[in-house]
């Protein structure tokens, strides 16, 4: 079997739609920080720190910047033609005037650069000049992050062959979670557990065809969200122990080449009360009702619309606290976004997270996500696991 992978074609039709974009635009060459867009368009997964790194597009060819301790894994996995490292970071002289000289020898110093953003960014202690700083005679352009981001918003056969893949597995993440989520457990050890098996079983069964590109991993867990707590829609951890009542929010997926799918139930400790059983029918219904509205053709705010109407007729918009959902795959979340203040025409190809969710204090959240694609006539549900609250009892 091929291994489950983006082809160095499919990455050089994206590079060439990027670059009939900088022609439309006169831009003479794009220089891109970005490590997911690099990822995206070259195939180069790395780790990024304190180090910059920047990509830079031509329509002639495409070079890579890198620190040193980079270099040769740039020239073993990326698809550029060349590969320009320099000795570290922080240095005597800035990577950010390396880059400027590197640009200068490429003949754009007084080019027109599209850039995703005005220099590296990053959390790890950088410091360093603006790219405009430290390339006088060039004029910065700053729009090609956005175009690489809309041209990510429809997923191709292969992308979505990745994620149904991932949905593969994290359904049996899930599957396992439920199985270890009984009364006294703790809520670490239950997700160890599941993620672990989980992932073991995918790498037995895909063998030399995984590449993981990112987290090699199936996992489930329930990220905080147990008892009382689930009402917080992104709780954190606090190593909870399970108590028989508690109402458990979930999520599950699994990285396939740096892809990822998003599954979510709402489970139950033991028998639900009233109250639960209320909470979930209607968010089961509101969910119900997000997945039947999608279809090509109609902005995302007209999902969001409806389903503002629904949460009325119901008296439930106090419960609600964000939008129906979002586009997924090389990130847990992008664009475009089904609320209210997105005009983004749905297109066959887009891939959404379905997650209406409730949230009522002192009783709980109540949030099923499912990963869904935008077909030419309607939708098509990739992930799998059942929603019935029967199914999702537990203990």
């Amino acid at each position: 079997m091929e291994p489950l992978v983006i082809t160095r074609e499919e990455r050089a039709a994206r590079r060439a739609r990027v670059l009939a974009s900088m022609q439309e635009r006169s831009l003479d060459a794009a220089v891109i920080f970005s490590p997911t867009s690099i990822f995206y368009l070259i195939g180069f997964h790395f780790i990024p720190t304190e180090r910059p790194m920047a990509m830079i597009l031509r329509a002639s060819d495409t070079t890579l910047f890198v620190p040193r301790l980079e270099h040769e894994h740039a020239e073993q996995v990326s698809d550029a033609l060349r590969v320009v490292s320099y000795p570290e970071y922080p240095s005597p002289v800035h990577p950010m005037q390396r880059l400027a000289e590197l640009l200068k020898e490429l003949g754009l110093a007084n080019a027109r650069l599209g850039v995703d953003s005005d220099g590296y960014g990053s959390s790890w202690g950088y410091r360093g000049p603006r790219l405009s700083q430290v390339v006088e005679g060039a004029t910065v352009v700053p729009e090609v992050g956005a175009w690489i981001e809309e041209m990510r918003m429809c997923k191709s056969p292969a992308e979505l062959a990745l994620i149904r893949e991932s949905c593969r597995w994290g359904n049996l993440a899930h599957v396992l979670l439920q199985r270890y989520s009984k009364p006294g457990a703790r809520e670490i050890d239950i997700s160890m557990r599941a993620t672990q098996e989980a992932t073991a079983a995918m790498i037995d069964t895909l063998g030399p065809i995984y590449r993981p590109a990112g987290s090699a991993s199936a996992s489930a867990g329930f990220r905080g969200q147990i008892g009382p707590n689930s009402a917080l829609p992104h709780a954190v951890t606090v190593n909870a122990t399970l108590r028989a009542g508690d109402t458990l929010v979930t999520g599950a997926g699994a990285d396939i080449y740096g892809y990822h799918s998003e599954l979510e139930r709402t489970m139950f400790v033991g028998e639900p009360n009233a109250e639960q059983r209320r909470f979930f029918e209607l968010m089961l219904g509101a969910q119900n009702l997000a997945i039947s509205l999608i279809r090509p053709g109609i902005p995302c705010k007209e999902v969001e619309q409806e389903m503002q109407r629904y949460y009325q007729e119901h008296d439930i918009v106090a419960y609600t606290r964000h939008h129906t959902g979002h586009n997924i795959g090389l990130q847990g979340h992008e664009m475009p976004f089904l609320d209210l203040g997105d005009d983004t025409i749905l297109q066959p190809g887009m891939l959404f997270t379905i997650e209406p969710g409730l949230y009522v204090n002192g009783l709980g959240g109540f949030r099923h996500s499912d990963t869904v694609v935008v077909t030419e006539t309607g939708v098509e549900v990739l992930t799998y696991y059942p929603r019935n609250l029967d199914a999702l009892i537990c203990g």
